[in-house]
């Protein structure tokens, strides 16, 4: 079994440590996640070449000036396209893992829509190859973490959850059920968890399993308590 300690040894930056003037998963908001003595949540798309990019939502719009899905660009292009009103452009995971350079802990998020996982998954794989510091990839989609737990079975794995939609009765079964076929297939070592939904009775199962629960994404002291009393540790942003 991997050392998990350090899921747990020190808060997670969400998306590094970013606000008003630093923009979210760049050099910068990593760099100040590390200043503050935190670890840091970053999120990861492929190009259409098969490069890890950082970068969270799956169009370019909302954060740089040009649009559409980053998949459709190869990744010396995604590399040269800047924040809106930032000089920094997208970085590649294998930039960004060697400007952290074990400095701090990393949660890498890969945003994986469907079953179609290789690629992206080949692409974090690769780039934590020859990386040295305490990382852990982690994805709401279960077929990541069986992805990993099959081809890359030393890299610590997370399965990301939220409960927050199921609202009647009949979608808490059915969720309920999705959940545990999700871990039972992702076999993850740890859980990321809605901080909406602590405390969970399902967290609270694999936590008394020796399961880690790290929860997200918290903003408030209200969510604090609940993550205190639910989860081993946060990932968070500044309010």
């Amino acid at each position: 079994m991997a050392d998990l300690g350090f899921l747990t040894r020190t808060p997670h930056a969400h998306r590094g440590l970013h606000g008003p003037d630093v923009v979210e998963n760049s050099r910068a908001a990593f760099e100040a996640a590390i200043a503050a003595g935190h670890g840091v949540e970053t999120d990861v798309q492929v190009s259409k070449d098969g490069v890890a990019m950082v970068f969270h939502d799956y169009e370019l719009d909302r954060l740089t000036r040009k649009s559409g899905p980053v998949i459709e660009r190869k990744a010396a292009k995604l590399e040269k396209i800047k924040f809106k009103d930032s000089d920094e452009t997208i970085p590649r995971l294998t930039e960004m893992l060697a400007l952290i350079d074990g400095r701090a802990p990393v949660l890498i998020e890969l945003k994986a829509k469907n079953r179609k996982v290789k690629k992206l998954c080949r692409s974090v794989a690769d780039a934590l190859a020859d990386y040295d510091g305490e990382a852990a990839v982690m994805s709401f989609n279960p077929e990541v973490g069986r992805w990993f737990a099959r081809n890359a079975p030393d890299i610590v794995r997370g399965l990301v959850v939220t409960e927050h939609d199921e609202i009647t009765l009949a979608a808490r079964l059915k969720g309920a059920m999705q959940r545990s076929l999700s871990v039972f297939r992702a076999e993850p070592h740890f859980l990321a968890y809605d901080v909406r939904d602590l405390p969970s009775a399902f967290a609270d199962s694999l936590r008394e399993k020796g399961v880690p629960v790290v929860t997200w994404t918290v903003r408030t002291e209200g969510e604090r308590a609940c993550a205190a009393e639910g989860a081993d540790q946060i990932i968070y942003e500044n309010p």
